[in-house]
């Protein structure tokens, strides 16, 4: 397992940072098949998915609906940078006109997510995570960590945690 350290400025677009697109460039094989549910403006993933539709993604549809649609193990991989925090949850929704519930914002929520992003890569893939804490998708979905990169903003601005996992 890797371990590093990187001190990079703050950005609500978290694969604008530099350290975060050369740690994705490191697994991401342009001839694989690659998905983002949460992509934003991205375009990294072959297939991008972006609960808003102003986003210039291939879906528009909620993240859990999106990760349902492909078959079991049929990813190579998955870019998986959800909201951090209920708060931001809460600001996209709101944005959007759409209802803010108990469920979006309860770990179980996300625990959901990942029992999709897991059912559907196929083993070897691998799932990139970014987030605040290093969590990942996890043993117990048959994952192993294979690295961990720590991104330090500086002042009072939480880190951002990167992960890469490998499914056994």
């Amino acid at each position: 397992m890797i371990l590093s350290k990187k001190w990079e400025m703050p950005n609500s677009n978290t694969f604008d940072i530099r350290c975060i697109k050369n740690f994705i460039q490191k697994y991401n094989d342009t001839s694989l098949i690659s998905i983002d549910p949460f992509a934003n403006k991205n375009k990294i993933a072959k297939i991008t998915n972006d609960i808003d539709p102003a986003m210039d993604t291939t879906y528009h549809i909620d993240a859990y609906e999106f990760l349902k649609q492909f078959k079991t193990d049929s990813v190579d991989i998955v870019l998986f940078d959800p909201p951090y925090s209920p708060r931001q949850i809460s600001e996209c929704y709101k944005k959007l006109g759409l209802s803010v519930n108990m469920e979006t914002t309860q770990s179980s929520f996300w625990s959901k997510l990942k029992d999709e992003v897991s059912r559907i890569v196929k083993p070897g893939g691998v799932v990139l995570c970014f987030g605040w804490n290093s969590g990942g998708i996890g043993k117990k979905r048959k994952f192993d960590m294979i690295e961990i990169m720590l991104v330090s903003h500086g002042g009072q601005h939480n880190d951002t945690i990167c992960t890469a996992e490998i499914k056994l």
